[in-house]
């Protein structure tokens, strides 16, 4: 038996039968399907015992009944990435990938999670709750122009707008509204936007993120080819270890664990803005982990692998 042969009957042994969670009912279904099958077609170079689960309602009798030993979960948004999926698999005591419930359900809440941040003096953007009764001027007074807009607890910058004219504040706030019943204004933050992947106890190297659209929206992220990543990113020594050092607080101040990804604003004084945090990021060919990691020696199957193998210290004990 060859060396590679050998190692993949020990990891056959040591993680089972492994569920991969994919697709789910939430507004990323489609980049949770390109993720999962990325991650499926890693898994299985590396030898795992890795099966397909496209995840709807009944996903707790599917898991149960297929003699799951362990699952990967790579959905996107609401039920995978804010609780509820971790929340049944510690009921059925499975072992998964990411973040427990907790951190998983602060982290989707981008409210929750700046909340979180400002009442432990990490620096975030102002922002107000909005409402259909809100007086969108004074918001504006508060906050300046321009605004982004954002509907609490959804990915992929879906439901998100720029704003910079008051008088557009209102169809912005409606049409995130669309999305979530809580929304709020963020203060804009003029600068580079940056990206930093955790991996375990390590942080990976630092992604300069460039977009010719007004902002980092769906379409830059998963569609554009335009779009530029910078990796290494173009950091001195010096920011690079200040924005690690941020990113990986900000991560587990929220519970964070496993592995995940922090998105940063750097302003144009050089401060470094917490935006907020992904705990199950995407796992596509546009997707940022991937590319961190490569940048780190790690190739696509060693990543999937990597993440594996933290399944074990990730649930509620």
């Amino acid at each position: 038996m060859s060396e590679v042969t050998a190692i993949d009957e020990n990891m056959k042994k040591r993680f089972g039968k492994v569920g991969v969670l994919m697709g789910g009912w939430a507004a990323e279904r489609s980049v949770s399907l390109k993720s999962g099958q990325a991650v499926l077609d890693g898994l299985l170079e590396k030898g795992i015992d890795a099966h397909k689960i496209d995840v709807d309602r009944n996903v707790i009798d599917v898991v149960r009944e297929g003699k799951f030993d362990r699952v990967f979960n790579i959905l996107h948004g609401r039920g995978g990435e804010d609780g509820v999926i971790q929340g049944a698999l510690e009921i059925l005591q499975i072992p998964y990938t990411g973040c427990g419930v907790m951190a998983s359900a602060i982290s989707m809440d981008k409210l929750m999670t700046k909340r979180i941040w400002t009442g432990s003096g990490l620096p975030t953007p102002a922002f107000e709750i909005l409402n259909s009764e809100s007086d969108f001027d004074e918001v504006v007074e508060k906050l300046g122009l321009p605004v982004i807009v954002k509907p609490a607890q959804e990915g992929s910058s879906i439901g998100m707008s720029k704003v910079h004219d008051a008088k557009d504040l209102k169809a912005a706030y409606e049409k995130a509204a669309e999305f979530d019943d809580v929304v709020f204004a963020e203060q804009w933050v003029t600068g580079k936007e940056y990206t930093v992947a955790i991996l375990g106890d390590e942080v990976l190297p630092s992604i300069n993120v460039v977009t010719d659209e007004e902002f980092y929206d769906f379409d830059a992220k998963y569609e554009s080819d335009d779009t530029q990543y910078n990796c290494p990113s173009g950091l001195d020594d010096d920011a690079e270890e200040a924005l690690k050092i941020l990113s990986k607080t900000a991560f587990e101040i929220v519970g964070g664990k496993g592995w995940g990804r922090v998105d940063v604003m750097k302003d144009n004084v050089g401060t470094f803005w917490l935006i907020e945090v992904n705990t199950c990021p995407g796992m596509t060919d546009h997707s940022l982990v991937p590319m961190a990691a490569k940048q780190h020696g790690l190739s696509f199957s060693d990543l999937t692998l990597e993440i594996l193998k933290l399944s074990d210290k990730t649930q509620n004990k």
